[in-house]
């Protein structure tokens, strides 16, 4: 069974309370340890509290567990540092962790502690031997690097927060919001750097617990360490006072990325948007490379290298070498490019002068749109790729005269690079007598991936459950009425529309299918899965690699440039900078 523990917020002072509380509880639930925060002792001024320093140190309060405390924002008492210093224990069961150190218990529980708050530790310049800086409540930065050696943590016990640690929450701090101590980017890096299962902290008046977040794998790992942060008052002012759990320090960590968890909100990953020139310019900054290339390809054969950064990331604009000449359309949170080596050659549809396969690429530096953290720009980049996508449809409608519908699948995975969506031009009679859904999924079937499953509504468009997925977007315009359109009907029935056709519900230009398939941590998937299955569906089998379709630059820039102008009616982007 895995240990039980317990941790606690700041007594204060409240001594007998306190240990007298911790044993009413231990006969009940056997715990293997506590843990208290911050202050243990208070300032020290009354004589009750003097009295009570000293019946603890002679053992006449009862510490009914082994009990294990750091420094908060006080110095410790001068008889408590000189019995620590003379037995190593204030009393029996009551152990001095340090203002920085590591302890394994007896169930292989690893404690690590950063305790004090940050300042120029007096007595630095003195051996450490000597208490006048061993047991003073302030750090430095170097106490802190000190700990990053440290491998395997399980709890990490610090007396200010992490620097950034609400950024991607919807928890709330409940009670006094005032009393949070100071977040402070050397605490967020030491916890970046242990990954501990659990990170405990605390203030005066105030609970936090945020969701867990997880780590990225490092290299030669395919886990996602997990952590909790949970910050507790001080004891006795409310009722969150106290945290008790289970921790077995054996648990693997997951294999994928368990739901209701976020990425960890300091992640090196994580990229924030500059300002971005006018989509009229020219882009000088940027030059096209012929350093181009795939990144599935670059993963593949680099499996061990870490991920790009947004500098090196074939779909970032920060990176100097992004093609610029085959961006269309830039938003407030994404923008449109045209495909390299596009599926479809540039006279394949009659009705267009290009050749319709663009891609809409969020500008966060982020595998999955669902893992970016912050929630307000989730949304926002989510609804405006989904705006790009309608302007896309509406262009599509009034170029085919209704003869094209569209398709765009998405490759959502947490160990990948850049997320974007690809977009298709497609016919509608392909659409409509169900063969672009039916071809996905049996391609799904052949190579024995999950099962495709419809999302029944817009409403449930994010509520899938699902972290690494493909999703499928299958648009048709809304048929204009016409006798030749009523007798065409009358010929070939509408599966599209037929009854136990369900899922199927209204956009703006037309009527959409979504449906979804899980990838599964067993399955190899194949980052070509879309493209695959619509050169089936289009006869384009010789163009299934993007590198036997490259075009030159010139060829690029043309499809472009007639891309734009197509679109330039329907580009609310262009709208925005007029």
């Amino acid at each position: 069974m895995a240990p039980k523990c317990i941790v606690i917020g700041s007594l204060n002072g409240q001594i007998r309370r306190g240990f007298a509380k911790l044993a009413k509880l231990q006969p009940n639930h056997n715990f293997s340890f506590a843990i208290i925060l911050g202050d243990l002792f208070g300032d020290v001024s009354s004589e009750d509290e003097l009295q009570n320093i000293t019946a603890l140190i002679q053992g006449n309060i009862t510490v009914a567990l082994p009990t294990y405390f750091t420094l908060g924002n006080r110095p410790l008492p001068p008889q408590v540092v000189e019995k620590i210093e003379a037995t190593d224990e204030v009393c029996p069961n009551l152990f001095f962790l340090g203002k920085r150190g590591t302890l394994k218990t007896t169930d292989g529980i690893r404690i690590v502690v950063l305790g004090g708050t940050m300042g120029e530790a007096e007595g630095r310049s003195k051996p450490e031997s000597n208490a006048s800086g061993k047991f003073q409540p302030t750090y430095s930065e170097s106490d802190a690097r000190a700990l990053f050696g440290i491998h395997k943590t399980d709890i990490l016990i610090t007396n200010q927060w992490p620097k950034d640690v609400r950024l991607g929450s919807s928890c709330e701090v409940r009670g006094d919001k005032e009393t949070v101590p100071a977040e402070l980017q050397c605490v967020a890096d030491v916890c970046a750097a242990l990954k501990p299962r659990y990170h405990f902290s605390r203030s005066d008046a105030a609970f936090f617990e945020r969701e867990p977040f997880f780590h990225m794998p490092t290299e030669g790992q395919d886990v996602y360490p997990l952590t909790r942060f949970i910050s507790l008052p001080t004891f006795g002012l409310m009722k969150d006072s106290i945290y008790a759990f289970n921790l077995d320090p054996t648990a693997p960590f997951p294999s994928s990325i368990p739901i209701g968890s976020t990425i960890c909100p300091w992640s090196a990953t994580q990229s924030r948007r500059k300002t971005l020139p006018s989509q009229n310019e020219s882009y000088q900054r940027y030059a096209p490379s012929d350093r181009d290339r795939d990144p599935g390809h670059q993963r593949r054969h680099k499996e061990r290298a870490p991920p790009p950064g947004p500098e090196n990331c074939f779909f970032c604009l920060s990176n100097p070498n992004i093609a610029t000449h085959l961006i269309t359309s830039i938003g407030n949170d994404s923008y449109v490019t045209t495909a390299k080596g596009p599926l479809p050659p540039s006279n394949f549809y009659p009705s267009l002068d290009f050749p319709g396969h663009m891609l809409i690429i969020p500008f966060e530096h982020c595998p999955t749109i669902d893992l970016i953290f912050d929630p307000a720009t989730r949304a926002s980049t989510f609804a405006e790729m989904q705006r790009h996508r309608e302007s896309l449809h509406q262009m599509l409608n009034e170029r085919s005269g209704g003869k094209l519908g569209a398709v765009t699948w998405e490759v959502s995975r947490s160990n990948g690079i850049h997320t974007h969506w690809q977009f298709l031009p497609m016919p509608v009679e392909k659409i409509r007598s169900r063969l672009v859904e039916m071809a996905f999924k049996k391609e799904a079937s052949n190579l024995e991936y999950s099962t495709f499953k419809t999302v029944p509504n817009p409403e449930e468009m994010h509520n899938h459950h699902m972290i690494d997925y493909f999703r499928v977007f299958i648009w048709t315009p809304t048929p204009t009425p016409s006798a030749e359109a009523e007798a065409e009907a009358e010929a070939e029935p509408d599966n599209w529309s037929a009854p136990e056709h369900k899922g199927v519900w209204k956009t703006q230009s037309g009527e959409e299918n979504v449906i979804i398939m899980k990838i599964l941590p067993e399955n190899r998937f194949d980052l070509q899965f879309g493209r695959r299955v619509m050169s089936k569906v289009l006869y384009l089998d010789d163009r299934v690699n993007w590198k036997d379709c490259v075009q030159t630059d010139k060829e690029e820039a043309t499809d472009a440039e007639a891309f734009k102008e197509a679109f330039k009616k329907h580009d609310f982007a262009m709208e925005v900078e007029e």
